[in-house]
């Protein structure tokens, strides 16, 4: 099992002056690549048997005593390889704020209500033509002290896992037409570009009829084209 090399052009920057947290956690010096052993490659990882039945959608699997509040979404696409092929059964974690932007975490401490019929987490598995799908709600913008007025668009995180722990990928989506996008360090810290494919289309054959909104948004891991990551 091999890997092909990050081309970095379209990543981000290790350490970017915008988005402030990166000049402590961001590496000083240059990387140095060390050599994949059989457990990195082929050892135990999450897989199909980690996914239960309400994983997949998020306005169901943290009820208590009704519906979560919010618009309803759908989310939806395919995980590619550098040569546009489908990746199958790719563990694919999704999690995010609520519809008032609060993350159900001791450590959020956005003044906004938590829902208590929502969790804001979900997994599956991609089929063999590597597609995800998960059902949710449009989550929320919230603040989060970067900068002055710092506020952050609405997003979903993304995890990815391949065949093995060295293949785990972590991006984040983001949703067409948000005016908060061009202030973002988050979002700007992706060369010109490359942070485009990180904004999900507004789908009309994935929406619902009367129940939900569909957006698409495709993975690709490698390549020209590849999503920017956040690893």
């Amino acid at each position: 099992m091999t890997f092909t090399p990050r081309d970095y052009a379209g990543q981000p920057k290790w350490i970017d002056e915008g988005y402030k947290s990166t000049g402590l956690r961001g590496p000083t010096k240059p990387l140095v690549r060390i050599p994949l052993g059989r457990g990195e490659l082929a050892g135990p990882r999450f897989g199909q048997d980690w996914v239960g039945p309400l994983d997949t959608d998020l306005t169901r699997n943290g009820r208590v005593n009704g519906e979560p509040l919010g618009e309803r979404i759908i989310v939806t696409g395919r995980v590619l390889d550098d040569f546009g092929r489908p990746v199958r059964n790719t563990v694919v974690e999704v999690w995010q704020a609520n519809a008032a932007g609060r993350y159900i975490h001791k450590r959020d401490q956005h003044d906004a209500p938590i829902d208590p019929n929502f969790r804001g987490s979900g997994r599956c598995v991609t089929d063999d033509e590597g597609r995800y799908r998960f059902l949710s709600v449009k989550p929320g913008a919230y603040p989060w002290r970067n900068h002055h007025n710092a506020w952050r668009p609405n997003h979903i995180h993304f995890s990815l896992f391949g065949p093995g722990f060295a293949s785990r990928l972590v991006t984040q989506m983001y949703f067409p037409g948000d005016p908060l996008l061009a202030l973002d360090p988050i979002y700007n810290s992706a060369p010109p570009g490359s942070r485009e494919l990180m904004i999900a289309d507004f789908d009309i054959d994935t929406t619902e009829p009367e129940w939900a909104l569909g957006y698409r948004w495709d993975i690709v891991l490698r390549g020209r084209d590849a999503t920017p990551m956040e690893d």
